[in-house]
């Protein structure tokens, strides 16, 4: 298989997507079998500075949003970040998770060398393709999906390095 930038980008973030997808569904189970509101992990946050959980998994989706719609040369999709349950952010996920695996595998063909300018905050920073990827874009993504998961951890849902990587 020769290595394409659409083959190191959409599976992986499809793929860890779908296990957020089950860490938050895993959640949800184990708050209602203990009779706990469930909304009541989406505001929590490990530190009082820190985003709480269900900011955690919008950016998280945004950076797999963005990531594949930048080296594809697609507009990124707009997310009003409106959502308040967990059902909406299964929604998002999953939305997420369809954008990026319906884009063709041929408009990343280029893409390593492709210059990406993106804003962050007052900031414009500008990558080649393959730095933007690797360097940007995957660990934004995993350091997001890793703080989701260490928030559930933390109020005692029973994760696993299993559910984290789709094993569980």
């Amino acid at each position: 298989m020769k290595l394409t930038m659409h083959a190191i980008s959409v599976p992986y973030f499809a793929a860890t997507l779908t296990n957020l997808s089950h860490v938050l569904s895993k959640a949800e189970t184990w708050a209602i079998e203990r009779k706990i509101d469930p909304q009541v992990l989406l505001l929590d946050r490990l530190a009082p500075d820190m985003l709480p959980f269900s900011r955690q998994v919008m950016i998280a989706t945004d950076h797999a949003k963005g990531g594949c719609a930048r080296l594809a040369n697609v507009d990124v999709p707009s997310s009003p970040d409106t959502e308040m349950t967990i059902a909406d952010l299964q929604s998002r996920i999953a939305k997420v998770r369809d954008f990026i695996v319906a884009l063709p595998v041929d408009a990343f063909m280029g893409a390593e060398d492709r210059m990406v300018k993106l804003r962050v905050g007052p900031r414009e920073m500008e990558f080649e393709g393959l730095t933007y990827l690797q360097g940007f874009a995957m660990p934004n993504f995993l350091f997001h999906v890793t703080t989701a998961y260490a928030i559930l951890r933390h109020n005692g849902v029973p994760l696993g390095k299993g559910d984290f990587f789709g094993l569980g």
